[in-house]
């Protein structure tokens, strides 16, 4: 296959029958020429996040995987839970590729000006369906890296950055004035953390384990709350008296650490009360859910009076909400800091072909802190 004129590549595809049972595979696929907007860049790099196993392996239980096939004929099953295919229907039967994000080198160009422009370079790309060898896509989806930035350095430049500066915007435009993180060890966690040293915003840190607490601190944070210690209501409610935090944005999702969360900002503002109201304080509180590390009900107790939401919060609907042009600074400043604030940190590099290994799917689908791996669909 030449990388200048590519006419065929692999592609992960998943699939969730209507039987019940998710399929994954690689696909060939033609790589169609380029119309006059478009590039077409082999992938060279391309993280799996969070959000991409949602699509990848939806809620099916990777425990009853089991694999058939080697190399690019590997085909992975598994069951997926009967209750859960009814929130599934406008996916069932159809074969979809994966991956939100990733990075390559243009290898063709459509003749617009802005798809010239990049042939040759290495860029960032978004859009959906970048676990695959070469990826043909729109210019404007396109971010052309710095000289001497490597596609695995650029690989996750949307998600984790944009999610992380639009915690920081959304805290901004609500008014707020400081910020609660949970599962903050992450990559994203370490990305928010400096974000908010170098903005001077209040940041409390929430993790689950004191070696998750030590990576944050290593790196300055000042606020750091282990949610496994005996003391953790009392310490949530010091960092909140300290920074003032009156939004919270939680990975956790299920179980009680949002409506936790709650309670000690409302524990926190009534220190400082000056009269007591049977309705609890006037201060807003908020929580938003952004992921689902906990699958579990969301469970709250409602000690924290009547001024408070709770809600979900997606990266895309919040950039859609701010516009083109606020799109753009907050890219140029993720650029302009890949290697430093916006660096990611990988546990592993796979090849398509182990991506779709039983032990290498059981190591992701655990969605643990600090553990990052690295499509390079290139790779072997």
């Amino acid at each position: 296959m030449s990388d200048i004129h590519p006419t065929t590549g692999l592609e992960l595809r998943s699939l969730i029958k209507k039987s019940g049972e998710l399929e994954l595979s690689l696909a060939k696929v033609t790589i169609p020429e380029p119309a006059d907007d478009e590039v077409v860049v082999k992938v060279e790099a391309t993280p799996i996040n969070p959000s991409d196993l949602g699509l990848l392996l939806g809620p099916a239980d990777v425990t009853t995987a089991s694999a058939s096939g080697s190399g690019d004929g590997i085909v992975v099953t598994a069951k997926v839970p009967a209750q859960s295919l009814p929130f599934l229907a406008a996916r069932l039967d159809q074969s979809l590729p994966v991956g939100n994000e990733g990075a390559g080198t243009v290898v063709k160009a459509g003749t617009s000006e802005a798809a010239q422009a990049l042939k040759g370079k290495t860029v960032s790309m978004i859009g959906g369906a970048m676990y695959a060898q070469y990826r043909l896509i729109k210019a404007r989806d396109c971010q052309a890296l710095p000289a001497g930035t490597t596609a695995a350095e650029g690989a996750s430049w949307f998600v984790n950055p944009l999610t992380a500066l639009g915690m920081t915007e959304t805290m901004k435009r609500e008014d707020h004035k400081a910020l609660v993180h949970t599962a903050a060890a992450s990559n994203l966690g370490q990305m928010l953390n400096k974000i908010c040293l170098e903005d001077g915003i209040g940041l409390v840190n929430i993790v689950r384990s004191p070696a998750q607490a030590k990576i944050l601190k290593e790196i300055g944070a000042r606020h750091v709350v282990d949610s496994t210690a005996p003391t953790f209501m009392d310490d949530l409610v010091q960092a909140l008296v300290e920074t003032g935090a009156t939004i919270a944005f939680d990975a956790i999702g299920g179980g009680r650490l949002a409506g936790q969360i709650l309670t000690a900002m409302e524990i926190a503002i009534n220190k400082t009360a000056k009269e007591y109201s049977r309705y609890g304080s006037s201060v807003h509180k908020q929580v938003y859910l952004y992921g689902s590390l906990n699958t579990a009900p969301t469970e709250i107790v409602r000690n924290f009076g009547m001024a408070w939401s709770m809600g979900g919060w997606l990266l895309t609907p919040f950039l859609q909400k701010i516009g083109r042009a606020d799109q753009i600074r907050l890219r140029e400043r993720v650029v302009n800091s890949l290697k430093t604030t916006f660096a990611s940190h990988y546990t592993k590099t796979i090849s398509l072909q182990e991506a779709l290994q039983l032990p290498t799917i059981a190591s992701y689908a655990k969605r643990a802190t600090g553990e990052k791996f690295l499509i390079n669909p290139h790779k072997g």
